[in-house]
């Protein structure tokens, strides 16, 4: 699916799949208060700590209660990204790696 064509078929009221990272580290237990998103840390470079949300939001309001959340925590954002179906797969088969080691 091409950018304009995925861009015409999201609408505010519809579930997306998204990507959120944010400066700093964040606990896995605050996955069900942002909305179930998945969380992963990573703290290889101990001086730049980056926590990955990522997955299904049932629509933007739910995007934007996740966003203010993070900012409560003063986590700082550094992107949010919309994900097709293939990134969705590609960040669980890593997550899936990542454990497997």
């Amino acid at each position: 699916m091409d950018e304009r064509s995925r861009k015409t078929k999201l609408k505010m009221e519809s579930p997306a799949s998204y990507r959120i990272l944010v400066e700093g580290a964040l606990d896995k237990s605050w996955s069900d208060r942002l909305g179930g998103l998945e969380i992963t840390v990573n703290t290889e470079d101990k001086d730049f700590v980056v926590t990955k949300l990522w997955g299904e939001l049932l629509d933007q309001a739910a995007l934007v209660g996740v966003l203010n959340a993070l900012y409560d925590l003063q986590l700082p954002l550094i992107s949010v990204s919309l994900l097709d179906d293939n990134d969705v797969y590609k960040i669980y088969r890593q997550v899936q790696e990542l454990m497997e080691a």
